[in-house]
């Protein structure tokens, strides 16, 4: 798929069909996110991908919605912000790092053909509690993949000449 194809045609997806998923098409989508740049290189995160049944209902807990656990599979992106670069003011850069990331694993997943929706309107703690993170690790982002069992809405966005300024 082209690239420019993807940016226009990714949608959220909040239906997904059951039909499991290949592990070498989920590693791909992985690999997108792997290949993404970060702040000096530092690539301060680890993504759990959760396939169990059981364990895709636990987190549940952390965003109550019913077709974000019915996907086959679920991926959580952690920060490690203890290893991110940091901006002269201290400011750390591993949010902004894991959002490149997970921005190329979510058009690696369209041009799979595959839906994904950018979910953090989570609880960080049920989260940990769930996967049983590390003090080092920070959930920053949830997707469900999987399926398209729907097409999604267009997505609104604002014109070019309301967010930019040519100077």
């Amino acid at each position: 798929m082209d690239l420019w194809d993807a940016i226009r045609n990714r949608r959220s997806i909040r239906a997904y069909k059951p039909d499991p998923l290949p592990r070498d098409t989920i590693t791909r989508v992985l690999e997108a996110a792997r290949l993404a740049p970060s702040a000096c290189n530092k690539q301060p995160w680890h993504f759990f991908v959760v396939l169990d049944p059981a364990e895709r209902a636990a987190l549940k807990a952390a965003y109550n919605q019913d077709w974000f656990c019915r996907a086959p599979a679920i991926i959580v992106a952690c920060a490690k912000p203890k290893q991110a670069w940091k901006r002269i003011d201290d400011v750390s850069y591993a949010w902004v790092d894991i959002a490149i990331a997970f921005d190329h694993l979510t058009l690696a997943a369209h041009a799979e053909g595959l839906g994904t929706c950018w979910i953090g309107a989570f609880k960080p703690a049920e989260v940990r509690r769930c996967l049983n993170l590390p003090d080092d690790m920070e959930p920053v982002a949830m997707t469900p993949l999987g399926i398209p069992a729907e097409p999604g809405n267009p997505p609104q966005r604002k014109p070019l000449s309301e967010i930019t300024t040519w100077l």
